[in-house]
């Protein structure tokens, strides 16, 4: 095997295999990080065992090709799917199938960013809401209906996200309507002003809106407080997200092994172009 160097270092064995990992696997994204603060920590805990310092370095650090398929909320939790190497170019394709939830909605209380982050923005009864109301409000919005996109999100408006520009108090308009899918949606639990909700739809969903426009059908209002993705394209929560304590490369290795076993006709890596160092794939939700 030839050697590699960076910034003119032969790298050692660890370093050999690291750079040698190539597909998709699954991380635990706790609360509170960012998914690009999570992916940040996961590439910087690699590349130090790897022996690979990028302290002051910046290109070192840009070798290992490494992205997310897909932004949690900094609030949210469960799966993060992970692409290393090659593997950043499966991320769109491999993962546009479904994903799922289980979120824990909040009856009579609206917030400006639909979630427990926000300021509370109105507050309404919701005594007459019954656990019977809940389950037939779920069916209107089973199948393909069409979703406005929160003001605070990933979407973006002359190349920044909504969410800055509403933290700078800039004034943004709604995104349009548009089409979204829901494969199954199902009510848990209900004990008010709670319920929780399992949730499985297409890319481009919110959560989050889905449990504002839910209030607002049942003439109150709503907002989200908990949020954890259990599964995202084959990868979840139980099976394959590994947590913060086996982000070595050995594990990720065998984790690598499992989970590609799990993609439907794998593509030969004859199909992958040539990436530029540090090129990160993120398709935001």
């Amino acid at each position: 095997m030839a050697t590699r160097e960076v910034g003119g270092v032969v790298l050692g064995k660890p370093a050999e295999k690291l750079f040698s990992l190539s597909g998709l696997f699954a991380v635990y994204k706790p609360k509170g990080p960012t998914s690009a603060a999570v992916l940040n920590l996961l590439k910087e805990r690699l590349l130090a065992e790897a022996g690979v310092q990028t302290k002051g370095n910046k290109r070192k650090s840009q070798v290992l090709k490494i992205g997310h398929g897909g932004t949690l909320d900094s609030a949210a939790t469960g799966v993060l799917v992970v692409g290393i190497g090659k593997g950043t170019k499966m991320l769109k394709t491999i993962l546009a199938g479904s994903k799922k939830y289980t979120a824990i909605g909040l009856l009579g209380k609206a917030t400006d960013t639909l979630d427990a982050t926000g300021k509370v923005t109105e507050e309404k009864p919701y005594d007459q809401v019954t656990k019977k109301d809940l389950e037939n409000v779920l069916q209107k919005f089973t199948g393909d209906i069409m979703q406005v996109p929160p003001l605070y999100s990933a979407l973006k408006k002359d190349g920044e996200r909504l969410s800055t520009l509403m933290k700078r108090g800039e004034a943004v308009e709604a995104k349009p309507a548009r089409p979204v899918r829901v494969y199954s949606l199902s009510l848990q639990q209900f004990q008010p002003p709670l319920f929780t909700l399992d949730v499985e739809c297409s890319g481009g969903f919110y959560v989050r809106s889905l449990v504002s426009d839910i209030g607002k059908e049942l003439s109150t209002c709503a907002s989200m407080q908990e949020l954890t993705r259990t599964k995202h394209g084959p990868f979840t929560l139980e099976e394959h997200a590994l947590h913060e304590d086996k982000w070595t490369i050995d594990e990720i290795a065998r984790s690598l092994e499992h989970c590609m076993s799990l993609l439907p006709g794998e593509p030969s890596h004859k199909k992958f172009k040539t990436e530029h160092p540090g090129e990160t794939a993120v398709s935001c939700e």
